[in-house]
């Protein structure tokens, strides 16, 4: 997104450079993305989908570890085992050739459980950024739309910024460094994203009226 910010930035200088008059006669607007994102209904319920995913993958992880944790108990015993005394020499070499293979059991088993924790997490990383994808090109439309309906010729994301290298400390910076709320489109993009919210699932920041004082 700062990439593509810096971008757009970059091509209104040229083309300022190249022709001024034209872009003072561009029609701007404005937009706080990360509101609109945050605000869109359909942010809460990909949000809920991908806790359930991590839920499940997290009980998976906590079933290899107690399957991990028994075989370690098991062998821990038959290593036990294999030093007992009391029992002959023929019968502790069985419990020790028993021990090797559970503990090569107990090595497959914490690979399993390596392999497992790196795959879930390349797996929830995929879903995340697929649907977050999803959610911009979804918010993409409804900006392109409202724009385009009110002769806008360029969107710029008021919260944006971009990074900036400092010998005393990097800092980010705002790019848009002022606008007006008459060409800010943020309200309007939610309302639209908003229309089709179930109703159970609130989509603005509306406080209730306070109930009615009581009459003395």
């Amino acid at each position: 997104m700062k990439k593509v910010m810096k971008k757009l930035l970059l091509a209104m200088l040229a083309f300022a450079l190249m022709n001024g008059s034209a872009l003072a006669q561009a029609r701007i607007a404005t937009i706080n993305l990360q509101k609109v994102f945050e605000k869109y209904w359909r942010t809460e319920q990909v949000t809920a989908a991908l806790k359930d995913r991590v839920a499940e993958l997290e009980k998976t992880h906590k079933e290899l570890l107690d399957g991990w944790k028994k075989s370690k108990e098991e062998y821990q015993q038959l290593v036990e085992d294999s030093n007992n005394q009391a029992v002959s020499g023929a019968e502790r070499d069985r419990r020790k050739k028993a021990a090797e293979e559970k503990f090569k059991d107990l090595k497959a088993s914490e690979d399993n459980i390596t392999q497992f924790e790196r795959q879930a997490s390349v797996t929830i990383g995929e879903q995340k950024t697929r649907l977050r994808k999803n959610l911009l090109d979804e918010i993409k439309l409804t900006i392109e739309s409202k724009a385009k309906a009110s002769n806008y010729t360029l969107v710029l994301d008021t919260g944006s910024q971009s990074y900036a290298a400092d010998p005393t400390g990097p800092y980010y910076t705002p790019n848009v460094l002022y606008w007006t709320e008459s060409g800010d489109l943020t309200d309007a993009v939610i309302s639209q994203l908003n229309v089709g919210a179930p109703l159970s699932m609130p989509v603005t920041d509306e406080k209730p009226a306070p109930p009615p004082k009581a009459k003395k």
